[in-house]
């Protein structure tokens, strides 16, 4: 991290509040920023069940994502999980993409349970479902292309034997960012394996380049 980037991620634990994606005082989302992020879109990726992004990996959403990830901001939940949920048109079971065990560790948790669990909390009939598991042998996937992220998640994604969706209510899958549709693919394709019907598909932040209207 650039003397920069230490900085605000100084400002960021000394100085919480105001507008998830930038500097104004105001709570949650500012004008600005909140019309940045008015509409979910649809990620146009082959193989993928139908998938929304709340907007592209740029602009506030990336600013408050990257805070809320890799900064501490555990307040910025509430605002990010407004901008997830945008997508929702009722009830529904979220599944959230599992994460790495020392990732997860190292953040203070898995960040896109705790999103789900927040979308939830904020609207009725909604549940979450934490059923997938990512083994040990899984890497980091930053710097991997399509295929090596999809055969550095291959046979190392799980589905545990609890909890299940199996109650008609339609089921999406959750990650905070798409790139290749690699975890997306992987997750629906082990889910159908276990029984379960994959409806679609909830992400913040489209970073393929293949969002649409």
């Amino acid at each position: 991290m650039d003397v920069r980037g230490l900085g605000a991620a100084l400002l960021d634990l000394v100085l919480p509040g105001g507008c998830a994606g930038c500097d104004a005082p105001d709570p949650g989302w500012c004008p600005t920023c909140a019309a940045a992020i008015a509409a979910p879109r649809r990620v146009r990726l082959a193989g993928l069940p139908p998938t929304l992004a709340a907007g592209p990996y740029a602009g506030p959403l990336r600013t408050a994502l990257l805070r809320y990830k890799e900064r501490g901001r555990r307040d910025l939940a509430g605002a990010l999980a407004g901008a997830l949920g945008s997508g929702l048109t009722g009830a529904a079971q979220l599944v959230p993409a599992p994460s790495r065990a020392p990732a997860a560790r190292a953040r203070g948790g898995d960040h896109v349970l705790r999103l789900c669990r927040a979308v939830a909390d904020a609207r009725p009939g909604v549940r979450v479902a934490p059923v997938l598991a990512l083994d040990g042998r899984a890497a980091d996937s930053v710097g991997l292309d399509a295929a090596q992220r999809a055969a550095n998640l291959r046979g190392r994604v799980r589905v545990r034997p609890v909890g299940v969706p199996g109650d008609g209510l339609p089921v999406l899958l959750v990650d905070d960012v798409v790139t290749t549709g690699a975890t997306l693919r992987t997750c629906a394709a082990v889910l159908r394996e276990a029984g379960v019907r994959v409806d679609g598909a909830l992400v913040l932040c489209d970073a393929s380049g293949a969002c649409g209207s």
